[in-house]
């Protein structure tokens, strides 16, 4: 296993640090814990970032990275969403919807061409990449209580939208290809 590898891993391990100082918070509403979540998650960001960096330098991309390092930022945002939910932090419930649900989506599609035995490659999307950015500064803003936090979450729900439309048409695109290879 690379270190780029163990970095994506690290950050699946920060989700329930970041979790626990959030529901401490929450219940003691002690302010230094509620910095200490951002921080948690400021380190799992930087570990998406450093991640990246240290397979390009190294050249160290690997099969078992293509999956982890997405699964990652997946879990991440997924837990930090809903528990921002849940914890009653100003966040929209038809937000959290949209992020868990475009996620759902794009983890059922794979399932099904993984059943289906049609190889798609796993690569991050500009739009993708965009809509994760987005959606971890939504997380951020929401959780530093910035006025305008509302405007990023907007920001983030319209590129979780495209992004999810463009991964659907790329599993559209590889159903029909492998339809097409098999008449």
């Amino acid at each position: 296993m690379s270190f780029a590898d163990k970095v994506s891993i690290l950050r699946i391990l920060l989700r329930p640090a970041f979790v626990y100082f959030l529901i401490i918070y929450s219940r003691f509403g002690r302010m230094y814990l509620r910095y200490v979540a951002v921080g948690v998650f400021i380190l799992a960001i930087l570990t998406d970032f450093f991640d990246g960096l240290v397979a390009r330098i190294k050249k160290e991309k690997s099969e078992i990275g293509k999956v982890i390092d997405p699964l990652a930022d997946k879990l991440l945002l997924i837990t930090a969403f809903i528990t921002l939910y849940f914890l009653k932090f100003d966040i929209p419930w038809w937000v959290v919807l949209i992020v868990v649900s475009r996620d759902l989506i794009i983890f059922l599609g794979v399932v099904i061409l993984h059943f289906l035995k049609i190889e798609v490659p796993i690569s991050p999307s500009t739009w993708g990449k965009l809509t994760t950015f987005f959606q971890m500064f939504t997380i951020l803003s929401i959780l530093m209580n910035f006025f305008f936090s509302p405007l990023v979450w907007a920001v983030a729900v319209i590129f979780t939208f495209i992004s999810g439309i463009d991964y659907f048409s790329r599993g559209v695109k590889a159903i029909n290809a492998h339809n097409l290879s098999r008449s």
